[in-house]
């Protein structure tokens, strides 16, 4: 069985796994030369280090039993996708609006700004600009929102997903 055979035979078992909780979806499968899988599960709420045991312990013992990797010979890690994980699913997109967000289009430009929404076609991102000291000397002209002198200007960027070659989730402290 090669690579992306390997991948759809996890991909379907993990599936039929999760099915019974709607809640839950299967964001990626990656199996390294050395069979070692990682699976990871996201879900609209979240998803809890328990349900990720449960479905790991469920799983591991789906593939012994298949013989897909002979004498067992793999290692298989679930868990969600952690913050240094893009986004690679539309639901992603929705679970985290109002996040805030860097988006790396396909021309290499870099966008953040707290997540406003997502459609099927295109998300858009909402930039503040030129708070306190880095106020632009004139007053500046709104795009789509408004502004005031003490918070800057407010940016709305529309950016259809087939520009976006990746976007992750920013902690703001």
């Amino acid at each position: 069985m090669n690579g992306a055979a390997q991948i759809q035979a996890v991909e379907h078992r993990i599936k039929g796994l999760i099915s019974g909780e709607p809640d839950l979806f299967l964001v990626e499968v990656r199996i390294k030369p050395t069979h070692n899988i990682k699976v990871f599960i996201d879900g609209d709420q979240g998803v809890s280090i328990e349900k990720l045991v449960h479905y790991n312990r469920k799983l591991y013992k789906e593939m012994q039993e298949s013989g897909m990797f002979p004498n067992g010979d793999f290692s298989l890690e679930v868990s969600s996708p952690g913050l240094d994980e893009p986004l690679k699913l539309h639901r992603q997109y929705l679970k985290n609006i109002g996040r805030y967000a860097e988006v790396i289009t396909v021309d290499g430009m870099r966008k953040e700004g707290k997540l406003i929404s997502a459609t099927e076609l295109a998300i858009v991102l909402e930039e503040l600009r030129g708070r306190g000291k880095k106020m632009p000397a004139r007053p500046p002209v709104p795009v789509r929102t408004g502004m005031n002198r003490s918070d800057g200007e407010t940016v709305h960027h529309s950016i259809p997903f087939d520009e976006i070659k990746t976007t992750r989730i920013q902690v703001k402290f």
